[in-house]
């Protein structure tokens, strides 16, 4: 009797170790499971590798264009609440770009709730342009990606609908359930890209996240009418070289002969855009030198004499013209050099505003 009773209490003990067992290996799993999604969450992609890179199509195609960026754009990360999108200059080296994003990002202290993408408008026209393209890679026109053209071996692709798709992209609640803002931000050429897109964007009002555009440094801009300032006062004149100078009110130094993205808007549709979209100009004060492909143009010129100057004067044109409310942020001590731009003081809380 007392062996049967000794026989069933090790058995049943047995089965209690064993059963406690898989219970501890399952609670293993789920915590180990649990630690692994959130490093993954947390963990930053900080360099300018292969790594740190995916492939998006911007159009309805199979055409595709290489972005940098922090984390993957379609797994899920609750932890994002920032996002900068960073548009590179003339060299179109994205690579650098996105390297002065993620030292921002740093100094800001946004690395594990910001994500940065750095897009690579590559072109190759055989001449000035000579970017080495991947297998079924957007080609953009060398100039006209600045100003939403359309790309050479996809007419129907404009390099504004890349920043439709990728604004797009970082809106999706499934994917990033808690951002709370977007930056759009480019500098030189990248600057030109971002000043006329802010009046052309398509997506900017049905996005469900406000999207605030940073314009840095470019050589030109997009003006609104026919006038241009007046050297050394606050005015602006019906442009006094007209005969001698014909581009100067063209696409995109103005609104007439208007190409790709912005074709088929109104004029007064891109007025009313720019007046009513958050923007700052963030303008290096030693930007005085024609210097690093300075546009001396005289469409450029008649906007006037060097970047500083063209970036105040225009400012205070939509401002006082248009009824804008955009405003002008000094970095004193840097001039055309995007990664002492960037990583200055008074850039931080402009590329990852807090929430």
């Amino acid at each position: 009797m007392n062996g049967t009773y000794e026989s069933k209490r090790m058995i049943g003990e047995r089965m209690i170790g064993e059963r406690m067992a898989q219970l501890m290996k399952c609670a293993f799993v789920v915590v180990f499971c649990i630690a692994g999604a959130a490093a993954v969450e947390a963990e930053p992609c900080t360099t300018a590798t292969p790594d740190c890179t995916e492939w998006i199509t911007p159009g309805a195609g199979s055409s595709r264009t290489l972005i940098y960026r922090n984390h993957p754009l379609e797994a899920k990360n609750e932890r994002i609440t920032r996002a900068l999108v960073m548009i590179h200059g003339a060299g179109r080296d994205a690579d650098n770009y996105f390297r002065s994003a993620l030292a921002s990002a740093f100094l800001a202290g946004a690395l594990e709730d910001a994500i940065v993408i750095a897009p690579r408008i590559a072109s190759n026209n055989g001449s000035g342009c000579r970017d080495e393209l991947a297998p079924g890679e957007v080609n953009w026109n060398c100039s006209s990606w600045r100003s939403g053209g359309a790309a050479t071996n996809d007419g129907e692709l404009t390099s504004y609908d890349l920043a439709d798709a990728i604004l797009g992209k970082l809106a999706r609640r499934e994917i990033f359930p808690n951002l709370k803002a977007i930056v759009l931000c480019g500098h030189s050429a990248g600057g030109q890209y971002v000043t006329r897109y802010v009046m052309a964007s398509r997506v900017h009002d049905k996005l469900g996240v406000p999207v605030t555009y940073i314009v840095s440094n470019p050589s030109s801009y997009a003006y609104l009418d026919s006038t241009r300032p007046v050297a050394g006062a606050d005015e602006w004149k019906p442009f006094a070289d007209q005969g001698n100078c014909a581009g100067y009110d063209r696409w995109p130094y103005g609104l007439q002969n208007r190409q790709g993205y912005t074709a088929k808007m109104t004029d007064e549709e891109l007025r009313k855009n720019l007046a009513a979209r958050p923007v700052t100009y963030l303008l290096g004060g030693l930007d005085t030198l024609p210097l690093a492909g300075f546009d001396s143009s005289c469409s450029a010129m008649a906007q006037g004499v060097n970047r500083y100057e063209r970036g105040e004067s225009y400012a205070k044109y939509v401002n006082q013209k248009f009824d804008a409310r955009h405003r002008v942020t000094p970095v004193p001590l840097c001039g055309h050099n995007a990664r002492c731009m960037f990583t200055a003081e008074q850039a931080l809380p402009l590329l990852f505003p807090k929430h």
